[in-house]
């Protein structure tokens, strides 16, 4: 008697863990995660910027945090959604719930509905530029970018950087309702740039993959070498974007340069030294991973002690 109960609640317990898990592939909680990062940079920033304590702007902190994370997740969601049939050749994404049929297509529509709704309202209890900036880069990442321009254009990577850069805005703008500053325009562009290089990387490593669902990614239409030529002038971009931060602090400006100028160093040797382009990507791939969880983190820190010495 005592087996079948166990034997139930172990079942029911996987049951749940299968449902958690569907639910966190189709909203792609690992790019919410990495997204909550530039986000907490923009508030931080603007926390710092015009001298608010933590306790002070508590709410719009929370409702920045809440919302983005509804919003986020119905931009996965639509794009799973969407992109089903190509997600159903590439080997990273076969196995999505919206792909192997594990969740039905309109309950996905209807989750993407409800969390885009419920994210922008919450947004909008911090301030309506915060939830105007939700709802822009929720409908940059599904209309111009996975409906429109993912399988039309060699520039799908640029238009969708668009949306990929919405976090700070959106974090700054919960603390404060103006874009304007230098600092944040500065975050905000940097933002932009990084993704160049970083889905290039991607793109070269999943070359095949990209080639057989015939997505128009730069490598596969043009070539590894017209790829590495325009990594490094976005590269060069990112390094001249870095002196936006003198407005605010020298020591930020030379942590962007830095790494930005190691990137492109990476870039450049990597390329002529290593003997297969897989293992240059690969490099590119890391780095660009090091570059904004350093960025990112230092603002961070540079904020929250810049509050904490002002109090």
């Amino acid at each position: 008697m005592d087996e079948k109960v166990d034997k139930r609640k172990k079942n029911t317990s996987d049951a749940k863990k299968s449902g958690t898990a569907i639910l966190a592939q189709t909203v792609k909680t690992g790019i919410i995660k990495s997204n909550l990062v530039p986000m907490f940079a923009g508030l931080t920033l603007a926390l710092y910027t015009y001298q608010f304590s933590l306790f002070e702007k508590l709410p719009e902190m929370v409702y920045a945090l809440i919302g983005s994370i509804l919003v986020m997740g119905a931009a996965g969601a639509f794009n799973n959604l969407y992109d089903r049939d190509i997600d159903s050749v590439m080997e990273r994404t076969k196995n999505r719930p919206t792909v192997t049929g594990e969740i039905k297509p309109k309950t996905v529509l209807w989750l993407a509905i409800v969390m885009s709704i419920s994210g922008i309202l919450i947004l909008s209890l911090a301030t309506p530029l915060a939830a105007f900036l939700g709802f822009l880069g929720l409908f940059f990442y599904v209309v111009p970018y996975t409906m429109w321009s993912k399988r039309r254009t060699i520039y799908n990577t640029e238009i969708g950087s668009i949306s990929g850069a919405t976090p700070p805005l959106i974090g700054w703008a919960a603390i404060y309702p103006d874009i304007t500053h230098p600092a944040i325009l500065g975050l905000f562009v940097i933002t932009v740039i990084w993704q160049m290089p970083h889905f290039y990387a991607i793109a070269i490593r999943k070359h095949d993959e990209y080639k057989a669902a015939k997505v128009p990614m730069l490598p596969v239409v043009k070539g590894i070498r017209r790829t590495y030529i325009q990594t490094n002038i976005y590269l060069i971009v990112l390094i001249m974007i870095s002196f936006l931060f003198i407005s605010l602090s020298l020591g930020l400006v030379l942590v962007a340069l830095l790494l930005s100028v190691a990137w492109l160093s990476l870039s450049i040797i990597g390329y002529n030294k290593m003997d297969d382009s897989e293992k240059w990507a690969k490099s590119m791939f890391i780095f660009s991973l090091f570059h904004m969880t350093i960025l990112f983190s230092t603002v961070i820190l540079y904020s929250l002690v810049g509050i904490i010495f002002d109090l």
